[in-house]
């Protein structure tokens, strides 16, 4: 049922595929306001929406639904897309349809959280950020517990219920005035299997900018899970200079993708 949908009337089995050339010449219909081009683009790019749909088929959502969404992210990625950039459209929309379809999810889950935890979530948190600032060590959670006098399982609830909101690319501490590390840069990559495809996808190209220390560090990072501790040690340079290198070498990714 997956492979045939029918969306507003089009039966997405029936769809034509564009060849490279045929999906540049309408591109740049597209930048110049030609809206049948458009459109034709949108229609010859929902197989791309379907094959994505299919990573969401065991969420509990309806499966029209999810694909409708997936085309908003589709013609936003349309509207957004750079010709001028050296990258393919597909690595540039499969990232946008994704995100759209994960945050219709989140904003439509069964699952709210209530304001008190979210109050004691945040607590949590800073006891955290505070802690880690003063000794470099995470706290465990009996601790943070007893800072709040409160059971621990209701901090272990509380941290889980933020998972989706917060960034983990908030400060976790700060070691000078100029170097701040991450909660992202503390842990490991779980090399989630189901989203692996894409992410492979996203960053193929602007690996090759990349010189070859900079990758070296990405690959390690992103490809192996390795700490930006561990990654110091084994190339021989101190936490901060991983931290900035990586830093440039994720900014001149997102040039390309």
């Amino acid at each position: 049922m997956y492979n045939r949908v029918e969306i507003c009337g089009v039966d997405t089995s029936k769809l034509p595929v564009l060849k490279e050339k045929e999906a540049e010449e309408l591109l740049l219909k597209i930048k110049q306001g030609d809206k049948e081009a458009r459109n034709e683009f949108i229609n010859a790019n929902l197989r791309l929406v379907l094959s994505i749909v299919k990573k969401f088929k065991n969420r509990g959502e309806n499966i029209d639904d999810i694909f409708q969404i997936g085309c908003v992210g589709l013609i936003k990625a349309i509207d957004n897309f750079d010709i001028t950039q050296n990258v393919k459209f597909s690595t540039y929309a499969v990232p946008m349809i994704i995100g759209e379809i994960k945050r219709y999810l989140r904003d439509n889950s069964i699952l709210r959280v209530t304001r008190t935890l979210k109050d004691l979530a945040y607590k949590a948190l800073s006891i955290k950020e505070n802690y880690m600032y003063k000794t470099g060590e995470e706290p465990t959670i009996e601790y943070i517990a007893e800072v709040l006098e409160v059971e621990k399982e209701e901090i272990v609830f509380a941290l889980e219920s933020m998972q989706d909101i917060v960034s983990i690319y908030e400060n976790a501490y700060s070691d000078s005035e100029s170097d701040n590390f991450c909660i992202i840069d503390q842990i490991k990559d779980t090399k989630n299997l189901e989203e692996k495809w894409s992410s492979n996808l996203a960053i193929k190209e602007g690996m090759n900018r990349l010189n070859n220390r900079e990758r070296t560090i990405i690959e390690k990072r992103f490809f192996q899970g390795k700490t930006q501790t561990e990654v110091a040690e084994e190339i021989g340079i101190s936490q901060a200079q991983i931290s900035r290198l990586e830093r440039s070498a994720l900014k001149r990714i997102r040039k390309y993708v």
